[in-house]
């Protein structure tokens, strides 16, 4: 095959299909070999809130970035040395790229893995500074290490019958998982999440899978909030006139939840009519509400380096974080990403066992490859949707 037509970064504002290079069983930056890596067939692949960072203009991605980290794919072309996974099956990606071999990997922290960045700790596909490797919003990408990093879906018919649900596995179920794991929902809580974008609804319906007793979702943007609402979680409308701890007081009887998971990240807006970005304020929410002694989740991405952000202290990741506030109430923090496989095959079993309805929560909507650019367009002006890039016509369902 002589092509590969992917999804590329081209100015803030502005992404476009291109043609690139067919995937080659090789290591991006050494350019040597891979043959513990496959070649996929794209099944779905999917628009994140953390390419819309890049695409802003709010990272250092350079042009012809290439894109996407949420993929699901068909085995087609094999390494020599993969030895459990085979030519057709269906898996899905973990968008940490992690060796299986360091010392992070054998303790399962796959998202900070020592051997597949060379600038640091951690990668991923399609991403600014991370280790250079092609993106997924793709017909075809290449992945390595892959006895260890793929999940293999059981059985195929029954897999494609729900892919809208398993493509969520590859980030964002697990993210938002992470998120409540780490802020120690469990049966009874009260839950509060910073955010109603797909990882926040996602991060709501894991809490409710983990038996939280009431999951409050608050943003300003109300069509996302509705969502919520369609899958039983109450609401808070941030810009609306109010405190945020005497708006949950009057949910759950208190100013204060059990846990919170700030679901939001670096682009943070401020509260009332009409909010101005505020980097800080979702995580200061979190702290404000969470009970003394208590945890707080952080899936939402904050970066080193913002060449957009609204002050210079921003602009290198320093923000104005309520540390003694934060230290007088005790609490814990949890930071970083997902290590996704800690928790997929697991998820994977909740969606084939119909025990959460992932893509109906986030509003799966697939898309093809080539409307790619307008789905970008509208995921950036709060589009209550999650995209779904179908590539080769797979997803029927």
């Amino acid at each position: 095959m002589s092509g590969n037509k992917c999804v590329v970064y081209m100015e803030p504002g502005k992404v476009r299909l291109e043609t690139i290079d067919y995937p080659k069983l090789e290591l991006p930056v050494q350019h040597r070999k891979c043959e513990h890596g496959v070649i996929l067939k794209i099944v779905a692949t999917n628009i994140c809130g953390s390419d819309l960072h890049m695409v802003r203009g709010r990272t250092t991605a350079p042009r012809s970035q290439t894109l996407g980290h949420e993929i699901t794919g068909e085995v087609i072309e094999l390494g020599r040395d993969v030895e459990f996974i085979k030519k057709g099956d269906l898996v899905s990606v973990p968008f940490n790229i992690a060796c299986g071999r360091c010392r992070m990997c054998k303790e399962g922290n796959t998202h900070v893995c020592l051997n597949v960045n060379p600038a640091r700790p951690g990668a991923a596909y399609g991403y600014v500074d991370m280790g250079g490797w092609l993106g997924g919003q793709a017909e075809y990408v290449m992945v390595p290490y892959a006895d260890f990093n793929l999940l293999k879906f059981p059985d195929r018919d029954q897999a494609l019958a729900k892919i809208k649900d398993l493509t969520m596995l590859s980030d964002i179920f697990p993210s938002g998982f992470h998120g409540a794991i780490t802020a120690g929902v469990t049966t009874g809580s009260t839950v509060y999440v910073a955010g109603a974008g797909p990882v926040g609804l996602a991060c709501a319906a894991s809490a409710q899978l983990l038996g939280a007793a009431v999951v409050i979702v608050g943003d300003i943007n109300r069509e996302r909030l509705a969502l919520a609402r369609n899958f039983g979680c109450e609401t808070i409308d941030l810009t609306q006139h109010g405190d945020l701890p005497d708006m949950i007081a009057e949910i759950v009887g208190e100013p204060v939840v059990d846990a919170a998971v700030e679901c939001v990240g670096f682009e943070a807006y401020g509260h009332g009519p009409h909010p101005d970005e505020a980097p800080a304020t979702a995580l200061n929410d979190t702290i404000d509400i969470t009970r003394v002694g208590g945890q707080i989740g952080i899936p939402g991405l904050y970066v080193t380096a913002d060449p957009g952000a609204v002050n210079e202290h921003a602009r290198i990741g320093l923000l104005d974080l309520r540390i003694g506030l934060t230290w007088a109430k005790a609490l814990t923090f949890v930071t970083g990403q997902c290590p996704v496989m800690r928790y997929h095959r697991q998820l994977m079993n909740a969606i084939l066992h119909d025990k959460v309805q992932i893509a109906k929560a986030v509003n799966a909507t697939v898309i093809s490859l080539e409307q790619a650019p307008e789905g970008y367009k509208e995921f950036d002006c709060g589009a209550a949707k999650k995209f779904v890039i179908n590539p080769h016509g797979m997803i029927t369902v």
